[in-house]
């Protein structure tokens, strides 16, 4: 029997040692639900350990395949760039080892469950039924990037954490490096007519960018005490999390990298439309394509789609 290839975790990295910790540990609780296979766990940058470490660290075991997943909810400069050209080198400094590298974590229904339990919480701590939502604007507040593709997976994640909750809206912002941030967030939400808003860190664990996101949320509601505002907590270190990295590792293992499949109605029981899991896919033509004088009319319906899956 071959040896599963173990798993390697990359991380961002943080100059808050809380969060770091909070990395460190999720590391080691993920491998204490394994005992099977070797697993790791390092930065790209600002905090110890280095991802370098993380390797050495599984060489000295003797491992020679793993699979990295990068522990980020949106594939922006780390998960695209860094990663792989730290993950290069790796293979430069130890001949002899191969790998397979999985993808970001979000925005995966798993994980969206576990933000709208923040948000009840949030809506809980205000003595109120979480269950009334329909008065409800969220505000998703990502990390931002100066990839647009990154930035844009933040908005999908809103849309899906909006559809079939019963929010009012899932409104998003950027704590750095995109617009609009926090500040210009709120305001947009009172344009919408917002009068009861949470504010929720799309964010994995604690860290400077999610304190900095309760900061300026504080800061915004003290300037607008007629405007209700709520802070919501971070993802944080949950069973989901772990099954969702266990998902990308059997994905990266099996070379069984799909489209988006994670948030495909088809495929996932997600919030009223739990009626289209399963159904059989009939390929359909949209009436602009009129016969078939254009050529991407073959292939682009979802008989495809539903081979692609």
């Amino acid at each position: 029997m071959t040896t599963p290839p173990a798993l390697l975790i990359a991380g961002h990295g943080t100059r808050d040692d809380a969060g770091a910790e909070a990395f460190r540990d999720f590391v080691r609780q993920l491998g204490s639900r394994h005992p099977e296979l070797p697993v790791a766990g390092g930065f790209i940058e600002l905090s110890p350990p280095p991802l370098g470490e993380a390797v050495t660290e599984l060489v000295e075991q003797g491992v020679r395949r793993f699979a990295a997943v990068p522990l980020m909810l949106v594939s922006a400069g780390h998960a695209k760039g860094d990663i792989p050209a730290a993950l290069a080198r790796e293979k430069e400094r130890h001949p002899g080892i191969s790998y397979t590298y999985g993808r970001p974590l979000g925005p995966h229904p798993a994980l969206l469950n576990v933000l709208e339990r923040r948000l009840d919480e949030a809506l809980g701590s205000a003595d109120r039924s979480p269950g009334d939502r329909s008065d409800v604007t969220v505000l998703l507040v990502g990390r931002g990037s100066t990839d647009p593709d990154a930035n844009a997976e933040v908005h999908k994640a809103a849309r899906l954490l909006w559809e079939g909750r019963g929010y009012a809206g899932v409104e998003t912002a950027f704590v750095s490096l995109a617009a609009p941030d926090v500040p210009s967030g709120l305001d947009r939400c009172v344009r919408l007519g917002a009068r009861r808003i949470v504010v929720l860190p799309y964010f994995l664990f604690t860290g400077i960018l999610p304190d900095r996101v309760r900061h300026q949320t504080e800061g915004w509601a003290a300037a607008h005490p007629e405007v209700e505002v709520l802070s919501a907590d971070v993802i944080g270190p949950e069973p989901e999390l772990l099954d969702l990295v266990w998902e990308r590792y059997e994905e990266a293992v099996k070379g069984d990298l799909r489209m988006n499949c994670d948030s495909c109605v088809y495929r996932i029981a997600l919030p009223g439309f739990e009626d289209k899991v399963g159904m059989p896919q009939q390929p359909h033509f949209h009436p602009d394509d009129d016969d078939h004088h254009h050529g991407h009319g073959h292939g682009h319906h979802h008989g495809a789609h539903s081979h692609a899956h």
